[in-house]
């Protein structure tokens, strides 16, 4: 048996990506694929900040005090375009400088649809895998945060920004997008300003995921309504752990958790 809180968890690009959760020892989760387990919520939240504990979780592990207050909780996580650490401001100016005043990258990504999204360059592809996309390719190349977040807004008016996680978990995939074609289709569309940050950087990433069998109906578990949790492993995709029984578990919204897995 393994304990701990839980955390996103942590992934490797390769012909099929590797999964790994870190509790009191590391678990390879592609080696449990095909295997019963049991997960166990002790009832205990850990604040992923403070490390205190706290009755609920907020934004993905965080206590009341620190979700208002952390940087990592901050209005621009969200919406990017709100972002101040290009002038030095922010909650945390220190750490707005080393994460959010660094270079970043405005992508496409392909599911069901054309999906926009930005991250930091430093997070390519581990944003894209943890989104469950099947293919990505980038779009822009820019200085922060906040340059990132005014090509994402602009963009919105051709792409969604959201993922619709449950088509994803039943690889419900548009073979049709060309996500090239859909890049450079924007040439004629969008100011110059923001076409002097295009990347010529053309590869697309193809995400193979490791999952013997996709969800016909996707019904999502929750720890606080089912405390225990067992099933036979059939796939691990984004951040969701996929079951045999078509139910799916969300790892990175039970942020926090103390949990048994055995």
């Amino acid at each position: 048996m393994v304990s701990g809180n839980l955390a996103k968890m942590h992934v490797s690009f390769g012909d099929e990506i590797q999964y790994r959760l870190s509790l009191s020892e590391d678990l390879d989760m592609n080696s449990l694929i095909g295997k019963e387990i049991h997960l166990e919520w002790t009832g205990v939240i850990n604040c992923t900040k403070c490390k205190k504990k706290t009755k609920s979780s907020f934004g993905q592990g965080f206590c009341y005090s620190c979700f208002i207050a952390a940087p990592e909780a901050a209005e621009c996580i969200l919406r990017p375009e709100l972002c101040r650490a290009h002038l030095g401001e922010g909650r945390d100016p220190e750490w707005e400088q080393k994460h959010h005043n660094t270079p970043h990258i405005v992508y496409l990504a392909a599911s069901s649809a054309v999906k926009v999204g930005i991250t930091r360059q430093n997070q390519i592809p581990t944003r894209w895998i943890d989104q469950g996309a099947s293919e990505a390719i980038i779009l822009a190349e820019v200085p922060n945060r906040y340059e990132a977040g005014k090509i994402e807004v602009a963009l919105k008016e051709f792409f969604t920004d959201k993922t619709h996680w449950q088509k994803m978990l039943k690889n419900e995939i548009d073979k049709s997008i060309d996500l090239e074609d859909e890049k450079w289709s924007l040439e004629e569309k969008l100011p110059s300003d923001i076409l002097n940050y295009f990347s010529e950087n053309d590869v697309i990433w193809k995400l193979n995921y490791p999952v013997d069998q996709f969800p016909k109906k996707v019904k999502s578990l929750s720890f606080d309504k089912t405390p225990i949790i067992v099933g036979t492993l059939v796939g691990i995709k984004g951040q969701y752990l996929i079951f045999d029984n078509d139910c799916v578990l969300n790892i990175r919204k039970h942020t926090g958790y103390f949990v048994n897995i055995h």
